[in-house]
């Protein structure tokens, strides 16, 4: 995990109050958040605003996506975490407005420092910006910014930050070309 040497994440130690309402969320989210019908998003995004996340307006999350801390996500309009995704937001984890995060993938802020014999928990907070696509089972790292724009291709794993407006893939995951929207005329036609 590079990560560590090169961002220096803060240690953290897990407050009594912080597992007790991790607790309380896992409750919740076993009995009222996951056996929910796929399309009863606004009463998960209740949910999710009961327990601080910040939510935007229109924001898609499905039944089965895990959210390890709400208090610790931000989504922006018409954003979306799709069927299984793993949210473990230990630190701040922040997609923006129309933003999609697809099956499967894995948003990780929080690891262990393996340089020390203890392995302390070490988190940095992952930003996800705007009109950005997170193909299908995606690994993010923490401490990783991806830009406006950017489609991160499937089973890629991103452990370092991705500029605007790319195309990114691999293990690691590098920016391999510009990406490029096409202007459709009026009402979609050319």
């Amino acid at each position: 995990m590079e990560f560590i040497m090169r961002l220096k994440p803060a240690e953290f130690q897990l407050s009594l109050s912080n597992k007790l309402a991790r607790t309380l969320w896992g409750v919740t989210w076993l009995f009222l958040f996951r056996p929910t019908p796929r399309l009863f998003h606004l009463w998960r995004c209740f949910l999710l605003r009961l327990f601080g996340a910040k939510l935007g307006r229109a924001v898609h999350v499905y039944p089965s996506a895990k959210v390890w801390a709400p208090w610790n996500l931000v989504m922006g309009d018409h954003s979306c975490l799709s069927e299984h995704v793993d949210c473990y937001s230990v630190e701040k984890i922040s997609i923006g407005k129309n933003s999609t995060v697809s099956q499967f993938s894995f948003l990780c802020s929080a690891s262990h420092n393996y340089t020390e014999e203890a392995m302390p928990l070490v988190a940095a907070p992952i930003v996800i910006g705007s009109q950005v696509w997170i193909t299908a089972d995606v690994f993010i790292g923490p401490g990783v910014t991806i830009g406006d724009g950017v489609v991160v291709t499937t089973r890629s794993t991103v452990l370092s930050n991705i500029p605007d407006w790319m195309v990114a893939r691999g293990t690691p995951a590098i920016p391999v070309k510009p990406r490029k929207l096409e202007t459709k005329g009026f009402m979609g036609r050319q």
